[in-house]
This record gives C-alpha cells, structure tokens and sequence, in this order.
C-alpha cells in the first residue's frame, strides 16, 4: 500500500527541522539524514530497546544508515521507564566512545518516548551537544519527539535533569506502528485528542469522527492524524521553545495525571490512560469554575470512552494523596496547585492557584464515580 507522505516543518530559525510521515521510511533513514546534513564522514550511534529491536526496525535502521555510507554502531536498553536514568546514561556514554563518536556525529532515537528522551539527553550533553535524529515508533512517541524536551529521571522526580535540544530531523515510519498491542495505539491517540483540546476544535471534531479507524490503524487516516496532532504541537513549541510561558498548556490533564501514574506506582496505567482521566478531570474542573458547559464535559468524555481510554479516578487512590502529589507537580509554584483548564473545546489557559477546597471535593465525588 501507497500513502502520500507528509512533512511537518518546525520553524526555530537554525534549529528548524521537519517532521516526515509516511511508510517504510525506516528504509529511507540514511538518505534522510543526508538530506539534512549529516555527515558519512563520522560514526553514529543507533539507540533502541530490546523490544524495538526484537520487532526487527533496528535491522532496517542499520542496514539504511549502512547502505548510505554511516559507519553505524548499536546500543540496546531494557525497555521501560526505569531506563530513563543517570546510570543507565553513563552506559550509552561509554557506548559513544566506543564507536568513536565525535562532535559531527548523530545518535538516531529508534523507540518510544523512553528511548528518545534518554538518546537526545545523551546527544544534548556528549561533547557539550551533539546532533540527534528521532524515529517514533509509537503513536504516543509523536508527543515527546518533536519540542526538543530530553530528559532522564531522579529518585526525586520524573524528568527533573534534563535539557532543550531539538532534533535535526524527525522519522515517523507509521510502518512500525503494526506492531504495538492495542491498548499501547490508544495510550497514544490520548496525547493526540490533547492537541485537539487545547488547540484546534475542528481536528477533535475530525477525531469523533474518525477514531475507529484510528485505532484499527488505517494507514491514510494515521499520517493525517500525526500530520495535524504533530502540527499543532510544531505551532505551540514555535511560539515558546522553552516553556517560558504558552508551552505549558500542553500539559493539559498531567497535574492529575502524573499524580495517578505516580500513586499507582507506573505499573498500572499507562501514561496515556492516567492523563485521559486527568483530561475529563480537568474538563470537570473547567465546568466547576463557569469556563465550559455539561455537554462539552460529555462530548469529551464520550471520545476518550470510544477511543478505548479510562476516565473514572480510581476509586482505590485516596483523594488526598493525589492532592499532595499534585502540589509537588513541577508546574505547581510554593505548593500552589496550577492547572490548565477549557474555555473552550481548542481553547485552554494555564489557572495557577486553583482553589484546593474545590479541587479535593472533586476528586472525591470523581473518585466515586457520581458524574
């Protein structure tokens, strides 16, 4: 099968870059990354996962690097967010200096939001920055890999050492996407219905409309999906690289989200489910404070439910627990809870000093279940 493949441009003056869509482009991968400039002349590191790697795209990655002329060398981690850490950065830096990378070389992120993050840690930081190329190859992973947002964990928090560093290209084989369990598709399309949330009303109308063959991975449907969800991510980070301020709005539903992947102990949802829930919270919590109405609440709330996603706050996680984990949410300034909430599908402000009171009542009667 055919598509028409799709580039997304990121405007970041010379840190620009596109974004290409399309099928087995991991063939391409090589050509690629000459077309952008990077050079044969100096070593690369392909960086991946055993279960990446076991689903045979580290095959095709090398033998297309290869094929055009890179002197490519492999490093494979344990899949899973605890490789997202210092110890395991230190071995992807002796695994660098094995393959004799040096300040013209490129590291290639082949994997989902685990391997990018790490990958382009080490490339922001190897030689004080060297260049990196993200090949997504989950739905969720279209998220983390355009922005520029690198970064490993600490005993102490999720993604607290860390850097901007933006990627010299992005590489969506939607090819890859073949091979995720179902309920890893539907974490992802949770990331991508944000978008239309907080950006553009009519790509969620788009999405009502589509999301079952969204999730039966429709080829044609899934590159304008990822075209239009990586669009509007492209547009936000434009505007504010650096989360200096508008960037933050892409955080919609994580206050309580982070707060339910952390209090479930980041085994029993995945990240897409526990920000769903945080989604309809935050929606919940917008009709609470006047933005939004009843229907809006339930037009939302009806797509995470067709998509497959949870949207009920469990109720084993106590209330209160949330609560004192939402106050230590990196958003969150001296312990005051800040929130990104709806005044409008496509339309979302950044709320600092939410009212506990309000949002501690809310919890509870959503804990409940008592819509």
């Amino acid at each position: 099968m055919k598509i028409e493949e799709r580039r997304v441009h990121v405007e970041l003056g010379d840190r620009s870059y596109d974004i290409v869509i399309g099928l087995e482009l991991l063939d391409r991968l090589g050509d690629l990354a000459k077309e952008v400039g990077i050079p044969t002349t100096s070593s690369c590191l392909v960086v991946t996962d055993a279960n990446v790697a076991g689903a045979g795209h580290l095959e095709k990655a090398l033998a297309s690097l290869q094929k055009a002329g890179y002197k490519a060398s492999e490093a494979v981690i344990p899949p899973g967010e605890e490789s997202k850490s210092l110890s395991q950065a230190s071995v992807l830096y002796d695994k660098a200096f094995e393959a004799g990378l040096d300040r013209r070389s490129a590291i290639f992120a082949i994997g989902g939001g685990v391997v990018g993050d790490l990958a382009g840690f080490i490339a922001a930081t190897y030689m004080r920055g060297i260049a990196f190329v993200q090949v997504p190859t989950t739905v969720l992973a279209h998220d983390s890999s355009v922005g520029g947002k690198v970064a490993v964990n600490h005993p102490k928090g999720k993604n607290v050492i860390g850097a901007f560093h933006q990627p010299k290209l992005v590489v969506y084989d939607i090819s890859t996407l073949g091979t995720l369990p179902a309920r890893e598709i539907r974490s992802g399309v949770a990331e991508v219905i944000k978008h239309g949330l907080i950006w553009d009303a009519d790509f969620f109308t788009w999405m009502e409309a589509s999301i079952e063959k969204v999730c039966s991975l429709d080829p044609e449907i899934l590159a304008d999906l990822l075209a239009r969800s990586c669009s509007v991510k492209a547009a936000v980070v434009e505007k504010d690289e650096k989360e200096d301020n508008l960037r933050a709005i892409l955080n919609f539903g994580h206050t309580l989200g982070h707060a339910i992947e952390s209090l479930s102990s980041y085994g029993t949802y995945t990240h897409g489910e526990a920000i769903a829930i945080g989604m309809v919270f935050a929606a919940e919590l917008s009709l609470q404070y006047g933005r939004i109405d009843r229907d809006t609440v339930e037009r939302i709330r009806n797509l995470f439910i067709r998509t497959g996603l949870p949207t009920e706050i469990p109720s084993d996680l106590d209330p209160v627990e949330l609560l004192n984990l939402m106050r230590q949410d990196k958003k969150a300034t001296g312990g005051k809870l800040t929130f990104v909430l709806m005044s409008a599908i496509g339309h979302v402000d950044v709320v600092k000093d939410a009212d506990e009171a309000t949002v501690l009542e809310l919890l509870r009667r959503l804990g409940r279940n008592e819509q």
